[in-house]
């Protein structure tokens, strides 16, 4: 290593504004202990609700207390390793998925959170955990079939767009649901059956006239009125996947006042479920594994955002880019 410091991104405050809670600070490049690999990190996912939920303090199963470290899933290269390490090499690539853990430029973890990849390429972080959360939520709480009707919102997104692949590789008739031109692009390659721009068509008028009988599996990110609109087109056993509700990570939720929801639910049979995936981390090694067989294999088609990000000062634009909306597959930067 050339360099003896390097940078990392912290909330230094609690703020509604991911802008103004952080900060980089700048600290000793680590020495590995004995079971311990050094990575320098080549680039990080953007995870932009949940930084700017965790920002705002609004993370239940999270209670933390400024500073703290920010950023999830990396790529990186080991450039050393401790005594104990015998499943790493220096030069190997890697992927790791831990907080604190991706917006920094150089970590230090314990060798068996590391995995072991081909290369340090960024399409690995839409597979982990964007790409392992997607397949989860799809088979494990939305208990999805073969041939069903399965509706994927934000579906250009970077985990939507392999929600929506996911859904087509185990037999479905897939409803992808997105906002502009470039969006519908990409998921007509990704062989979606039914596009639905909703700044062109309404999105209830569409599933009303065309799916009257409503849809077997809903996989929601948006939230508001998408997940509104979700609920009245479920169809017998349907299940609605909250995924996320991206449309009120930067405000206070919105205060609702309608009818109770079971009536919408229980002369269907319908359910609505809710979805976290550190609450499904015993599917996540064999679900991993299987991602990564199909996008070796090249049945799985990673979409990485073009837009390009380029280290730490870059990080508080990403997340903004990728909160409004503008993105078509993972948005990741680059250090």
């Amino acid at each position: 290593m050339s360099s003896t410091t390097y940078r990392k991104l912290i909330a230094t405050q609690l703020s509604h504004n991911f802008r103004s809670a952080i900060a980089i600070t700048e600290l000793p490049i680590p020495t590995p202990a004995s079971n311990e690999v050094v990575i320098r990190n080549h680039y990080a996912g953007i995870n932009a609700g949940f930084d700017t939920l965790l920002c705002r303090g609004q993370v239940p199963y999270m209670q933390l207390t400024p500073p703290f470290d920010l950023g999830v899933e990396a790529v990186g290269e080991v450039v050393a390793i401790g005594q104990a390490v015998e499943t790493l090499q220096v030069g190997d690539a890697v992927a790791t998925t831990i907080r604190g853990g991706g917006y920094r430029e150089y970590q230090a973890i314990a060798a068996n959170l590391a995995v072991k990849i081909r290369a340090p390429i960024p399409e690995i972080l839409t597979l982990m955990p964007t790409g392992l959360s997607a397949l989860v939520a799809l088979e494990r709480v939305g208990e999805m079939r073969s041939g069903e009707v399965v509706l994927i919102t934000a579906a250009a997104g970077g985990i939507g767009h392999i929600a929506v692949q996911l859904a087509k590789l185990a037999g479905n008739h897939v409803i992808g649901v997105c906002g502009s031109a470039a969006k519908v692009a990409l998921l007509e390659e990704l062989g979606c059956d039914r596009i639905i721009n909703y700044r062109t068509e309404t999105l209830d008028a569409v599933l009303r006239q065309e799916y009257p009988k409503g849809i077997d599996l809903m996989f929601d990110c948006v939230g508001r009125q998408v997940f509104d609109t979700c609920v009245d087109h479920l169809g017998v056993r349907g299940r609605l996947v909250v995924v996320g509700f991206i449309s009120e990570y930067t405000n206070d939720l919105e205060s609702v006042t309608q009818p109770r929801i079971y009536q919408k639910l229980f002369w269907k049979s319908a359910s609505i479920r809710g979805f976290l995936m550190p609450h499904f981390s015993d599917y996540a090694a064999e679900g991993g594994d299987r991602l990564f067989d199909l996008f070796y294999s090249e049945k799985l088609r990673v979409a990485v955002d073009p837009m390009l990000f380029q280290g730490l000062e870059s990080i508080p634009d990403a997340v903004e880019y990728l909160l409004s909306g503008k993105n078509c597959g993972k948005v990741v930067v680059r250090f």
